[in-house]
């Protein structure tokens, strides 16, 4: 009996996350952000200020931040995606004409349709649908709704550092025992200092890899190669599919603007290059000793979310799988489960179960 009803639990669990994305994509962004502005936030409260203005301070940093990105970007990026069906108009007009590498497929419809036309026997009649919303009007019908929720993840942000420690407070009050106690505040900690270090790694990294692909794309003489880095940056917050995409991009705007395919094969092969060289080398260095997940299941993770919250999605799996997995770590019952995400003994190193906890309630 308890297989059919864990079965249909989580049935209705996965079928809620979908019904409720927009609601609970920013609402677990800004979770995921209260827990990485924790740890700065009681550094500004030992020097004397308020979490209240510390969470003003960074949610004013963090729209201003996003308001000064989008004002930069909004141009060239409307420009490209209302380019993008003229680029691959002329991407399939290239490689279909003469001298592309689908010529001989042209040249066998040709030769198909003089032979119906040969036995009298008429082609079937082809209708163009012409849609008069374009890629860029979809675009820009979907801008509200997403400036909505990036609104609601900043003010609930604001309000979740406002109040300071009263979320741990509370978690500590509900447990019974003292070890319990101590236990959740270990918790909390650690999943404080496991997503604040590795955001801080990532977003280092990632950085750094825009920059360089961005001087990799102005050495091919790319056009708009910051736009490129810039793109590459945000992309590589997304594990696996990242990489891809920015490199099939990059090499679809090499080949449209050269018509060159050994000039796109070698923008492909050195983005794609400077990723993997980032991917398997670099990040494994500067986050792997921190970060011991099982590559596997952060393959699984990044395919769900992407599955239930789009792209959006793919950016929050693998924080919220580093929470999933610190939870289980500190969870008796569930430390199979922990042993399955990763490292047994990797994620939670003996220095951070020393962390003394707060007194425990009296009352």
């Amino acid at each position: 009996m308890a297989v059919p009803v864990t079965g249909i639990f989580i049935l209705l669990l996965i079928q809620g996350l979908i019904f409720a994305s927009q609601f609970l994509i920013p609402v677990t962004t800004a979770i995921l952000g209260y827990f990485i502005l924790n740890a700065p936030r009681r550094a500004l409260e030992r020097i004397g200020i308020p979490a209240p203005v510390s969470a003003a301070l960074f949610t004013v940093s963090i729209g201003a931040a996003l308001f000064l990105g989008i004002l930069a970007l909004s141009e060239p990026v409307y420009e490209f995606v209302t380019d993008i069906p003229g680029l691959f108009e002329d991407l399939m007009t290239t490689l279909m004409g003469p001298g592309g590498l689908l010529e001989p497929l042209t040249q066998a419809a040709d030769a198909s349709g003089r032979v119906l036309e040969a036995t009298g026997e008429q082609p079937p009649m082809q209708v163009e649908v012409v849609d008069n919303v374009g890629l860029a009007t979809s675009v820009v019908s979907v801008a509200p709704g997403l400036l909505g929720q990036i609104v609601f993840a900043i003010s609930l942000l604001f309000f979740l550092v406002a109040s300071g420690d009263m979320f741990i407070q509370k978690a500590v009050k509900v447990s019974d025992r003292f070890q319990e106690k101590k236990n959740t505040v270990t918790m909390i900690r650690t999943i404080e200092a496991r997503l604040g270090n590795y955001l801080g790694a990532i977003t280092l990294i990632n950085a750094v890899l825009g920059l360089v692909i961005g001087a990799g794309m102005w050495w091919w003489d790319m056009p708009s190669p910051w736009l490129i880095g810039i793109m590459a940056a945000l992309l590589n917050f997304v594990p696996f599919v990242g990489a891809v995409v920015g490199a099939l991009i990059s090499a679809l705007i090499a080949y449209v603007s050269f018509l060159d395919p050994w000039m796109a094969l070698g923008v492909f092969g050195t983005y794609y290059a400077l990723t993997a060289l980032e991917g398997q080398f670099i990040t494994p260095a500067l986050v792997g000793q921190r970060l011991r997940l099982n590559v596997t299941m952060v393959f699984l993770s990044v395919a769900f979310f992407a599955w239930i919250w789009s792209v959006m999605g793919m950016v929050v799996a693998v924080p919220a799988l580093i929470v999933v997995k610190v939870i289980c770590d500190s969870v008796p019952k569930l430390r199979k489960v922990g042993l399955f995400l990763g490292d047994a003994e990797g994620f939670l190193p003996a220095r951070e179960h020393t962390i003394k906890p707060t007194a425990p309630d009296r009352s």
